[in-house]
């Protein structure tokens, strides 16, 4: 005899949204994060500027497909970040010493000046979430390199195809 369906497996799936509370949590997070530059008098500052600023910070210069390549995002979502940098002031384009054709980003005067906060912000940061993770019984760091292994196994892709061709045929409700 099998066990009675959970309340949340009776639940239509249209009805679910089963990670939403992770991302509303890595929400309040970030607001947190950028609430503490707020108090700390720094404008303008997004949480998604904060690695790229840092890893400017670490080196003299760097194209945008390095600072991709370097946070792990597109070259398209990089460039939409420096964009945005640029703009709020804290990085600026030069001349590639190499390549007079191509630009390099690097930090502005006032990157510079916020540098040392953000850097104590991200190991603040990370201290806090080993903290929180020492805390439960079941770190979300652990849950991520799980994931990734079951997808290493049958990719999300390869999932969502078998679960679209079931939902198309009615499987799914």
């Amino acid at each position: 005899m099998s066990e009675p369906a959970s309340p949340d497996e009776r639940r239509d799936l249209l009805d679910s949204h089963r990670w939403r509370p992770l991302r509303l949590l890595l929400e309040s997070m970030d607001a947190d994060i950028v609430a503490l530059y707020a108090d700390a008098g720094v404008t303008g500052l997004r949480a998604r500027f904060v690695g790229p600023l840092i890893q400017l910070g670490r080196r003299e210069s760097m194209t945008i497909q390095e600072l991709a390549t370097a946070i792990e995002v597109t070259h398209s979502a990089m460039s939409q970040t420096v964009a945005a940098m640029r703009t709020a002031g804290f990085v600026e384009s030069v001349a590639d010493a190499a390549d007079a054709r191509a630009r390099r980003i690097r930090l502005s005067a006032r990157g510079r000046e916020v540098l040392p906060l953000l850097e104590a912000e991200w190991r603040a940061t990370e201290a806090t979430v080993r903290e929180i993770e020492a805390e439960i019984p079941y770190p979300l760091s652990r849950v991520v390199e799980e994931i990734s292994v079951v997808l290493a196994r049958r990719p999300f892709r390869q999932r969502l195809d078998d679960n679209i061709a079931r939902a198309l045929r009615g499987e799914l409700e």
